[in-house]
C-alpha cells in the first residue's frame, strides 16, 4: 500500500513539474531595448559594368518600428581611384548615383568617402576601400534538368578555367534578361576551393526552382549568368548576412552578432567593388534527357 502511494506521489510530482515547465514557456517577457542610438547603414557597389552605380544611405530603425528606415539626405559622397575622384549625385532621398558612363577597372583600389550634414552614430565622416580583382571569362554555360526534385529544377552549369590564386565568386541569374536573383541573399556566393587552378567543366552556379513563377523556364528561354569576382571580405559579409536573415538552428548556434562590413566609425554595411562577366544560352531539348 505504501509503495502504491509513493508511486502515485512521484507521478503527481512529475506531472506538476511538466506543467510548470510548459507554463514557464508562455510567460510574458518584456524586452527593454536601447532605441536612442542610431547608426549609419551603407549599401552600394561599383563594378566593371558601364552604368550609373548606386550608394544608398539610411539610418538604423528601432527594432519594433513598422516603417521604412530613414534615408540620409544631403551627404557628400566621393569615390577616388588613386588618380582622381568623382562625386555622386543624390537621385532620390538617400540614393546617390555615379554618372551613367562610370565603370571600375580591375586592379585598381577604390576609396569611398562619405561626409554627412549632421551626425549619425556620433560621426559625420565615414570611409571604405575595396580593390577590384580581375575575373576569368567564362567559356560557356550549360543546363541539366532535375525532374525529381520538387516540381523540377534547372541546374545552370559554368565552364571556365579558374586561376591558381584563391578566388571568391558571386553568381546572378537572368531569365530572358530579367534578373531572378534580385535579393542579395538569393545570389550564389562560393570560393574556388574545389576547383582552384583547374577547369570547372560544368560546375553548378544556379538552381532555378520550377515551382516558383519567377524562376520558371523552358525551351526557347534565354538564361544569362553574371559572374562576379568579389573580395574575401565581401564574400564573408554576404555569408554572414545570409545566416542572419535565413537563420540557423537556435539550439546549437550562438547568439546573433553584428555583421562585419568595411565602413569606418561603426557604420553597418559594405562598399563593394568587383569585376563582372556575362554568358548566355537558350534552353533547347535538355529537358528531354
Amino acid at each position: 500500500m505504501k509503495m502504491k502511494k509513493l508511486k502515485y506521489i512521484k507521478t503527481l510530482a512529475l506531472f506538476m513539474l511538466t506543467v510548470a515547465l510548459f507554463s514557464s514557456c508562455t510567460e510574458k517577457i518584456d524586452v527593454e531595448l536601447d532605441e536612442s542610438y542610431t547608426r549609419l547603414v551603407v549599401d552600394g557597389s561599383i563594378t566593371t559594368d558601364t552604368m550609373a552605380h548606386t550608394i544608398r544611405l539610411v539610418e538604423t530603425a528601432d527594432y519594433f518600428a513598422n516603417q521604412p528606415a530613414t534615408p540620409v539626405t544631403g551627404a557628400e559622397i566621393k569615390i577616388n581611384d588613386g588618380t582622381g575622384s568623382i562625386q555622386l549625385i543624390e537621385d532620390k532621398p538617400g540614393i546617390y548615383k555615379t554618372a551613367p558612363d562610370y565603370f571600375a577597372e580591375a586592379g585598381k583600389t577604390y576609396h569611398l568617402t562619405i561626409n554627412l550634414q549632421s551626425e549619425v552614430g556620433g560621426h559625420t565622416s565615414y570611409e571604405a576601400s575595396e580593390t577590384v580583382n580581375p575575373i576569368a571569362e567564362m567559356d560557356s554555360i550549360g543546363f541539366k534538368y532535375w525532374p525529381n526534385l520538387g516540381d523540377g529544377y534547372w541546374e545552370v552549369k559554368c565552364y571556365v578555367l579558374d586561376p591558381p590564386t584563391t578566388e571568391f565568386y558571386m553568381f546572378d541569374s537572368y531569365i530572358n534578361d530579367k534578373l531572378v536573383t534580385d535579393t542579395i541573399t538569393e545570389r550564389m556566393v562560393v570560393d574556388d576551393i574545389l576547383y582552384n587552378g583547374s577547369y570547372t567543366n560544368g560546375i553548378g552556379v544556379a538552381w532555378l526552382d520550377q515551382e516558383l513563377p519567377t524562376e520558371k523556364a523552358g525551351k526557347g528561354d534565354k538564361i544569362t549568368i553574371r559572374a562576379s569576382s568579389i573580395s574575401e571580405g565581401y564574400a564573408n559579409f554576404l555569408w554572414e548576412l545570409t545566416d542572419e536573415t535565413e537563420g540557423n538552428n537556435p539550439l546549437f548556434d550562438g547568439p546573433p552578432a553584428n555583421i562585419k562590413g568595411n565602413i569606418s566609425n561603426g557604420a553597418i554595411g559594405y562598399f563593394a567593388a568587383y569585376s563582372v562577366d556575362y554568358e548566355s544560352r537558350v534552353i533547347g531539348d535538355e529537358k528531354k534527357q
